[in-house]
């Protein structure tokens, strides 16, 4: 097992490790615009914001080191963005990367909207409404935060999902039991891969 990222300054410099000084200072931007705005809006529970670097941005950040290095040529893929988390932070770290963020919810999609300018990322477009309607392309990752239940996940992605496609999808401590849950073809086209953010918790990747 490797080594699980406990602390703040130990996640920080996971993430130092992962992108140069500008990407820092986009993350720092982001973090503190976070907990400014988590003041008026509900975007990450109140007792994590001293946890920020472990709990959201390393989380976030450690999918890195699940794809190659080189710049896709199809864009990264997240569903149900939320605060961010993933996708914008994987923006924030590889500006150059095509990343498109998915959020239903008017007042995250403003947030995120907001920090993409602020950030000036440039590559990074959001998508403000139900994956059901975004007009399907074909995507390089496909990542998910707590956006639905696995079956759900797979039969709403499928038309940006090609043989060639990586899926990304932090499970927390039910990784392992979801996947188990499914049909043996499915079982058979995925792996669960340690969370470096939590010992307990894993990320159900695509073989």
């Amino acid at each position: 097992m490797e080594q699980v990222l406990r602390d703040e300054t130990s996640a920080r410099a996971f993430v130092e490790g992962l992108t140069d000084a500008a990407g820092m200072l986009r993350l720092e931007a982001l973090s503190a615009a976070l907990i400014n705005e988590n003041q008026r809006q509900n975007l990450i529970s109140r007792p994590s914001e001293a946890q920020m670097w472990v709990r959201h941005i390393a989380d976030s950040a450690q999918l890195l080191r699940l794809v190659p290095r080189e710049t896709p040529s199809r864009p990264w893929l997240d569903l149900g963005t939320g605060a961010g988390f993933p996708g914008l932070v994987i923006a924030a770290l590889r500006p150059e990367w095509k990343i498109v963020l998915v959020e239903s919810r008017a007042r995250r999609v403003e947030w995120l909207e907001h920090m993409v300018r602020e950030l000036d990322l440039g590559n990074c477009r959001v998508e403000g409404r139900r994956l059901e309607l975004v007009e399907p392309f074909k995507a390089s990752v496909i990542s998910a935060r707590a956006f639905a239940p696995l079956e759900k996940l797979l039969s709403l992605s499928a038309p940006f999902s090609t043989k060639a496609t990586t899926y990304l999808l932090p499970k927390g401590r039910s990784a392992a039991q979801e996947l188990q849950a499914m049909p043996r073809k499915i079982r058979g086209m995925f792996h669960v891969e340690q969370s470096l953010t939590d010992e307990e918790a894993g990320i159900i990747v695509s073989k």
